[in-house]
């Protein structure tokens, strides 16, 4: 199939006509892993993005979850990738991250080219992942530097993370004056990215900041309601609380809805992921100090790109994808690359990034 594809773009780009369109559709469930209901053949326009002729591929990029906003502008990424390419790049997941590897799975009976994830949790992940490769699928990741380097091609990040926790950390100890004690929260404790920052900002903690105390890591589920009860038992047990990281999204605008009420804006200092379109309002208060983001829609765009470079054969360390924000990577580790998306989101910038 893959040679095929190959010839044909190559007819493509002599200018002969073909078509191999189909229409993509897909449907989800809250409480189980949805199955598209049809999946794209691929899409025979030419493309101007790195891997270029590639775009009749059949590529499917799954998130963590489809229900956040942070995912929901991944997938406005992908439809603009497919927008401006003439490709027919397929985007669908289930509504619970619990349910992804699930999901992965039935898209196993399709014949892909490449699957492009960004894993929940890990551990379920791999096996599934490894099945793909062993039939033959590129496997692209995102988020999952530490992943089993067998159950993926290539995995591309929009930093290194240790340089993202520890810039949660600078933060953190300059607003507290490095006083008090911290609290961590992560999507999930099988998140790979999301307890590298947590690792590298309790490293700094311990070297930079020695007054201030980690009092845990918690598990919210990327649920900001999950985020929001938890902030609120633990400041209300624990009042020498002065800090709070957080790493999925949603957060950090549960801890500030937590810490807005308890009246303590100011008093309890958060900093973490996040999104203008969820976490403004507190920003804007001064109740989050800042946030950190990078744009989901350019790292759906990358995986894309990558998984297309790694078709054609043409992955190199220091290439550039037609992606914001992954420009020049760098292969830091065996088939890890690292971009430079991240930014640093306050009041004065605000609007800047509203997405």
């Amino acid at each position: 199939m893959k040679n095929s594809k190959r010839i044909l773009s190559g007819l493509m780009a002599a200018g002969m006509a073909a078509s191999l369109l189909t229409a993509c559709g897909g449907s989800s469930s809250s409480t189980a892993a949805s199955t598209p209901a049809s999946t794209p053949a691929g899409s025979t326009a030419s493309s101007e993005a790195a891997g270029g002729a590639g775009t009749d591929y059949k590529i499917a990029v799954v998130p963590k979850m489809t229900n956040i906003a942070w995912f929901q502008r991944m997938e406005e990424g992908v439809d603009a990738y497919n927008e401006e390419t003439g490709s027919d790049i397929f985007y669908g997941g289930s509504a619970e991250g619990a349910d992804q590897a699930s999901y992965v799975e039935s898209l196993l009976a399709e014949d892909w080219d490449a699957i492009c994830v960004v894993p929940f949790d890990v551990e379920a992940i791999g096996p599934v992942l490894q099945k793909a490769k062993d039939q033959g699928i590129v496997v692209i990741t995102h988020e999952a530097a530490t992943i089993d380097a067998a159950c993926r091609d290539y995995d591309i990040e929009a930093f290194q993370n240790a340089d993202y926790g520890a810039n949660f950390m600078e933060q953190l100890g300059t607003l507290t004056g490095g006083e008090g004690k911290y609290i961590q929260f992560v999507g999930a404790l099988t998140s790979v990215s999301h307890n590298e920052w947590c690792d590298a900002a309790v490293a700094l903690q311990e070297e930079k900041f020695p007054n201030m105390e980690c009092l845990g890591r918690y598990e919210t589920g990327d649920d900001t309601t999950v985020a929001y009860n938890q902030t609120k038992e633990l400041l209300t047990a624990n009042p020498d609380i002065t800090a709070i990281q957080g790493s999925a999204s949603t957060d950090v605008v549960g801890a500030a809805q937590a810490v807005d009420e308890l009246g303590l804006t100011g008093k309890v200092q958060i900093v973490g992921t996040s999104m203008t379109s969820i976490a403004r309002q507190y920003v804007e208060s001064g109740t989050i100090a800042s946030f950190s983001v990078w744009d989901p829609a350019e790292a759906g765009k990358a995986m894309i790109e990558m998984a297309i470079a790694t078709l054609d054969g043409t992955v190199e360390d220091g290439m550039s994808l037609n992606a914001e924000g992954y420009q020049d990577l760098a292969e830091v580790t065996d088939g890890v690359f690292y971009g430079n998306a991240r930014v640093d989101v306050t009041k004065e910038n605000l609007d800047d990034y509203d997405f």
